[in-house]
C-alpha cells in the first residue's frame, strides 16, 4: 500500500478498508439542485478511502460560503471557520499536528477576496495543505454579487452595468505565490476530478485545485462554453504527464512552442508539415515554473483551449518540516529548558 503525508508503512497497513459511505456524515447537504458542489463532494468521498490515511487523521477546514458547508457533510474531523481565514486555521493545525492530512474547502470569494492574503501566504510557505477552490465566478451564498473571478463586463447585483475589473486567474495566482502543486478540473468531469484530487492527496506541500463549477441560481451556465457536448472537445485541453498537448474533436489540434516568439500557439497536425512530434510534451514536474505559468495563462488568449489537469507538481521542503527541524536543533543546542529559564534569557535585564 502506498503512503502519503508522512504516514509510515506500519501506520498505512493499519488503515481500515474504507468505502465512500464511511466518509458520509448522514447530514443532508444544503445545496441547490444542479449545483456543482454535489459533484465535488461525491468525488472527495470516493477518493478519501484510497489515500492511505486513517479517517481520524483527515481534517476538512472551511471559511464562509456555499462550499464552506463541506465539513458538515464529511464523516471525519473538520472546522467551519471565519470568512477567508480557513488557510490560517489550517496552517496552525498543520504546524502543531504535522501527521494530519489537512484540506481547505473554499470558494472564489472566500479564498481570493477577503481571504486573498491568507491564501497566497499559505501557498508561499509550502505547508502540506490541500486547498480545493470551488470557482463559480459569483458570490452564491450572499445571492449574486460580483466575485474576484467574475468576467470583465459581468452584470451582477453589485455591478449592474458590468464589472469594470479584470478577474483573477486562480492557477496563475497560486503558481505566482509559490504553490508546489497546482491543478484544475471541472464539476461535470467527475473521473478527471477524482484523479486530480488523488494526486493532490499524495503530494507533500502546498496544493491548489481549482474546480470550475456551476451555480444554477445566480450564475447558471458559467462554463457552458467549455462543457457543452458540441464544443467540449475543442475547448478543453486535457494535460497528461508525458503526453503531447493534443485536443479537438478529431485529435488533430495541438499546442506548439514557437521558437522565434517563445510563445505557445495552436496548430493543426497535418497542416504545414506539423506532426505530433512538434507538439509540447506536458511535464508538470519542471522545477522552473515558467512552463506551468504559460499553461495556466493559456486560456487567457482568444482561440486557445482551457487546460485541465495538473499544471505543476514539484517537491520542496515543507514549512512544517523546517519548523520541526528548528525546534529539534534548538532543543539539542539548549539542552533541557524550562519556562523560567526562557523568560529570564538574554533579552531581559535588571534596572538598578
Amino acid at each position: 500500500m502506498s503512503t502519503t503525508n508522512g504516514t509510515n508503512g506500519a501506520q498505512a497497513a493499519a488503515v481500515p478498508a474504507y468505502t465512500k459511505k464511511d466518509f458520509e456524515s448522514g447530514v443532508d447537504p444544503r445545496w441547490c439542485p444542479g449545483c456543482g458542489d454535489w459533484s465535488i463532494i461525491n468525488q472527495v468521498q470516493k477518493v478519501m478511502p484510497t489515500v492511505g490515511v486513517k479517517r481520524e487523521n483527515i481534517v476538512f477546514i472551511s471559511g464562509i460560503g456555499c462550499s464552506s458547508r463541506f465539513p458538515y457533510y464529511m464523516n471525519n474531523y473538520g472546522m467551519h471557520t471565519l470568512h477567508g481565514r480557513a488557510p490560517s486555521f489550517a496552517s496552525g493545525l498543520k504546524v502543531s499536528r504535522p501527521e494530519l492530512q489537512v484540506w481547505v474547502m473554499t470558494g472564489d470569494g472566500d479564498a481570493l477576496a477577503i481571504g486573498g492574503n491568507h491564501f497566497i501566504h499559505c501557498m508561499r510557505r509550502n505547508l502540506d495543505i490541500k486547498v480545493v477552490m470551488f470557482n463559480n465566478r459569483i458570490y452564491g451564498l450572499t445571492k449574486g454579487q460580483v466575485s474576484p473571478t467574475s468576467e470583465l463586463g459581468k452584470k451582477t447585483k453589485t455591478t449592474p452595468f458590468g464589472s469594470p475589473d479584470q478577474p483573477f486567474n486562480p492557477p496563475a495566482l497560486a503558481l505566482g505565490a509559490g504553490a508546489t502543486f497546482v491543478a484544475r478540473s471541472v464539476d461535470v468531469e467527475g473521473a478527471h476530478m477524482g484523479g486530480v484530487l488523488k494526486s493532490a492527496a499524495g503530494h507533500k506541500g502546498s496544493a491548489f485545485i481549482e474546480v470550475l463549477q456551476n451555480c444554477p441560481i445566480f450564475n447558471d451556465g458559467a462554463y457552458l462554453s467549455l462543457t457543452e457536448k458540441s464544443v467540449k472537445a475543442d475547448q478543453l485541453l486535457r494535460m497528461e504527464q508525458g503526453k503531447p498537448l493534443v485536443f479537438g474533436k478529431d485529435g488533430k489540434k495541438g499546442i506548439r512552442l514557437n521558437r522565434e516568439t517563445i510563445q505557445l500557439e495552436v496548430v493543426t497536425i497535418g497542416e504545414g508539415g506539423v506532426t505530433e512530434k512538434d507538439l509540447v510534451v506536458h511535464d508538470a514536474t519542471r522545477e522552473d515554473p515558467t512552463y506551468s505559468t504559460m499553461m495556466a495563462n493559456l486560456n487567457q488568449k482568444p482561440g486557445f483551449p482551457t487546460p485541465i489537469g495538473v499544471f505543476r507538481d514539484v517537491q520542496r521542503p515543507t514549512a512544517e518540516d523546517l519548523n520541526a527541524q528548528q525546534v529539534q536543533e534548538q532543543k539539542a543546542k539548549s539542552g533541557k529548558a524550562d519556562m523560567k529559564t526562557m523568560l529570564a534569557g538574554s533579552d531581559t535585564w535588571v534596572v538598578s
